[in-house]
């Protein structure tokens, strides 16, 4: 299951060369991330579990500006027991500006440490 929202380039995105920073696509892959977890995860699911990144994969095929609408969309690949792979991408009108792949792992909050994902929670996001 895809989930996306859009959203407008702004001032603060932009680096020197006059297009945005490297940084602000980073952020938006993990806003978007931490948005999908929001909408499907269960109450339950929020409160004892959060999720930190092992591994970010980018590649960035265009260049945005300010005031452009981008849209991000992503979707969950593999799972493994306390790990998750996810795909985002950023376009604008239809266009690919950056492609990501991130490693998550879902944390226990009480315990601080990695947390068993189960059927439950993966039937959630497809």
């Amino acid at each position: 299951m895809k989930f996306a929202h859009s959203f407008r380039v702004s001032p603060e995105d932009i680096d020197e060369q006059g297009h945005v920073n490297n940084v602000a696509y980073l952020r938006w892959i993990q806003d978007v991330a931490v948005a999908h977890w929001r909408h499907a995860a269960t109450v339950e699911m929020l409160e004892k579990y959060s999720w930190v990144v092992m591994r970010h994969e980018i590649d960035y095929k265009k260049q945005a500006y300010v005031n452009e609408e981008i849209s991000a969309a992503t979707w969950v690949g593999k799972w493994s027991r306390v790990t998750c792979e996810r795909f985002t991408e950023i376009c604008r009108d239809d266009k690919l500006l950056v492609a990501s792949r991130t490693l998550w792992c879902m944390i226990d909050r009480l315990a601080a440490k990695p947390a068993r994902i189960d059927k439950i929670l993966i039937e959630r996001f497809l």
